[in-house]
Formats: structure tokens, sequence, C-alpha cells
């Protein structure tokens, strides 16, 4: 309507109807002064609804039916973006909520500080518990309180774990401490979890050294037993002898036998006792880089004689002619000559035996498998495989596999296996 009434009046202005101008001003100066008005209570709208979200004040709303047909539309809009607002808002706070009591009821520790200052972020209730400690607002805060975990935390890179000893209240106890890192608003938090893992590392300690011990009994008992049972065979020959006053013993013969056997019992503990002493002996490396197959190559010219009197086919399948690792030349060759042994072993009933080494990179790491066409493992076997001393073969030491593992953990790798009974068996390392 303005610029109709401007187009109007600027028409009578030319064409010289100054009285009708005159009459006409006063109703265009009431228009610019609406106009005015109008614009005003758009820009304090503008303002109110402004100043409600950068408060957050999703509370506020606007009044549509009292305000007039030029801004009800403004309005409404207002009203349904605050509405908006407050979803979005009432979702971010029942998340926060619910991460909030999932975090406060979990038994792992949890501390976030900023790292330039050390200013606490966050820390759940099982972090102050498990060290006794208050409510505190800087990292530094502990260095009074308990040094060595402040060291711990501040000392641990990010994105690495370790098993560390806690000691709290002249107790002591094993913590999984995890470090990780995050940015907000271009400051760097550093977020730690401290799990308490004592009680699970002494039950599975627990059951190791049960384990252990079954079978230690079990083999020493296979030794003693019929010691122990000719010995009381020979003393009664001997008292026998004694008081039917032999003059040419006649036990001579069994004597010289039993004592024989019992040589070679004591002989095979003495053995075994070594064995045992020995399984810790393995405490550090030479590393140097091996190509994996050169590595498999010499151990199948090693293994040739009697893969071909037995019949046993063995493959080596590694793609990547430059697959290297950095390892100790001896110790895994020692690895892989327990592993090919135990696999010959288990194809001796196959109709056609077949052996296969191979080997592929997984990102930064090696994987490499040993795997036969064997019977593979029984179910009830399984959780003894590694189980120092456990032998299913009646020659076998029992330490072959356990030493494999130490020797894998000692390179900082895993050694696992996969077996289906009547299908085979796979012992996968991965360094």
């Amino acid at each position: 309507m303005l610029p109709v009434s401007f187009v109007l009046l600027a028409w009578l202005y030319f064409h010289e109807h100054t009285s009708i101008c005159l009459l006409l001003s006063p109703f265009v100066l009431y228009q610019l002064i609406d106009v005015f008005h109008y614009q005003r209570k758009v820009y304090t709208e503008l303002e109110q609804f402004t100043e409600a979200v950068h408060y957050r004040d999703f509370s506020r709303q606007f009044d549509v039916s009292r305000a007039s047909a030029e801004l009800q539309p403004l309005r409404k809009s207002f009203n349904n973006i605050t509405f908006s607002f407050k979803q979005i808002s009432k979702e971010k706070e029942i998340q926060y909520q619910y991460l909030q009591q999932i975090l406060e009821i979990v038994g792992t520790g949890i501390i976030s500080y900023e790292q330039s200052e050390g200013t606490i972020a966050w820390m759940n209730e099982a972090f102050k518990k498990m060290f006794n400690l208050p409510h505190f607002k800087n990292i530094h805060a502990l260095e009074k309180r308990n040094k060595q975990i402040l060291h711990e935390i501040i000392s641990i890179p990010v994105g690495e774990s370790k098993l560390i000893n806690a000691y709290v209240d002249k107790s002591t106890f094993k913590v999984l401490l995890s470090a990780n890192a995050f940015q907000i608003d271009q400051k760097v938090y550093k977020l730690l979890t401290l799990q308490n893992v004592n009680e699970a590392m002494e039950e599975t300690e627990s059951n190791a050294w049960s384990r252990l011990l079954s079978v230690m009994t079990h083999e020493i008992m296979n030794s003693i037993a019929p010691i122990s049972s000719l010995a009381s065979t020979l003393k009664n020959r001997i008292e026998d002898s004694i008081i039917n006053r032999e003059i040419q013993p006649s036990y001579r013969e069994d004597l010289e036998v039993g004592i024989n056997t019992i040589r070679k019992r004591s002989d095979a503990l003495l053995k075994f006792a070594d064995i045992y002493r020995n399984l810790n002996k393995i405490k550090t490396l030479n590393l140097e880089r091996l190509y994996v197959e050169d590595l498999f190559e010499s151990q199948k010219y090693l293994m040739m004689p009697t893969l071909t009197e037995r019949n046993i086919s063995f493959e080596i399948i590694v793609k990547d002619p430059d697959l290297y690792i950095e390892a100790d030349e001896n110790l895994l060759e020692q690895v892989l000559i327990n592993l090919i042994v135990n696999a010959i072993e288990a194809v001796k009933n196959s109709e056609k035996p077949k052996i296969v080494l191979s080997a592929h990179a997984e990102g930064k790491k090696v994987v490499m498998k040993v795997s036969d066409n064997g019977n593979g493992i029984p179910v009830e076997l399984l959780d003894k495989i590694f189980v120092p001393f456990f032998s299913t073969r009646k020659t076998g030491s029992g330490i072959g596999l356990n030493l494999c593992k130490q020797i894998i953990m000692l390179h900082k790798g895993s050694i696992n296996f996969q077996t289906i009974e009547g299908v085979g068996t796979s012992f996968i390392m991965t360094l």
C-alpha cells in the first residue's frame, strides 16, 4: 500500500496538484509511522527470540492469538523453532542422564582431565572409591593423596593399556589402566579407565595352578607309584632270603632288574624336574628381520626326510615373498618345529596326510598358520592344550606347546588354535 501512495503522491506533485498533495501527505506519513512500528515490533520479537535461544529458555512461548495478522506467521515460526530446540535439548538431557547413570554404576573407574592445565572434566564414584579419594578439581591434587597413581595416569601414552600395581591403605591390587584422548573447543582431554582386575587375575592364576598341579601330580605319581611298589617287593624278597638263610640269593637277578628300573624312573623324574626348571629360562630375544617364506622353506628342508618316509604332503602358501617379521630366528624355529612335529603326529592316521604352512599380513601384523588334516583335538582337551606337562602322546613331555606360547608371548604376539574333530587343526601365530 505504501509504495502505491508514494507513486500517487509523486504523480500529483509533478502534475502540480499541490492542494491534493497536501491533503494526501498526512495519510502517507501515517503509513510510514505504521511501517516503522511494525518493523520495530518485528525487531523486538527477533531480539526476544534470539535472547531465548542464547539462554536456552525454551519454555518461552510467543502469543499467536493476540498478535496482529502480520506478526502471527512470525510468532508461529518462532514457536515451532523453540519447540524443536526444546525437544533436542530434552533428548540430549535424557541421553546425558542415562550415560551419567551408566558411568556411575559401572565398577570401572573413569576420569578425564584437560591435559594442559589438569582441570578435571569428569570422574565417577568408582574411581573415588577405588583409591579412597574425595572429589577434587585438578588432577595434580592427587600428588598429596596417591602420588603413584598420579604418575601412572600422567605417564601412560594415549591409546595404550598396561597393568599396574595400585597401593591404597597399605593394601595392593592390580589395575588395568587404559588411556585415550579427545578434543573439545581446541582443548585436549585425556580420558582414563581403571579396572580392578585383581580378583579375575587371582581366579585365573588359581585355575592355572590347579590345572598345572593336577598334571604334575599325575606325572609324578606315574613315576613314584611303580618305584614304591618295586622297592617294597625287593625288600620283601631280601627279608625272605635272610629268614630262609639262602646261601645263593634267588632274588639277585630280580634285584638287578629292579634297581635298573628304579634308576630309569628316577632319571625320568629328574628330567621332568629339569624341564620344569627350564620353563622360565627364556627372557631375552635376539631380534632380526626374517622373511617368512625363507623361514618356512628351511623347515620344509629340515623335515623332508620324515615327511617323505611317512608320505605326508607338505605345502607352503605365502603370496607375498617380501613378507617379513622381526623375531628371534632360533626361538621361532623352535616353535615351528614343535608345531610341525605335532602336526606329523596328528596326521598319522589320515588317508591323505597333509600339512600346510601359510602366512599373510593383517595391517601391521603377520599371521602364520600351521595346519593339518588330522583327527582334530577332542572337546574335553581344548582347555588343556597349553598347560605345562600335559600331553596326549605317551612319549610326549607336555612342554612343547607351553614353550611355544611363552616364546610367542615374549615376542609380544599371540598363539591360538582352531580345530574340528575329524577335519583337522590349525595353530595360528600373530606377530
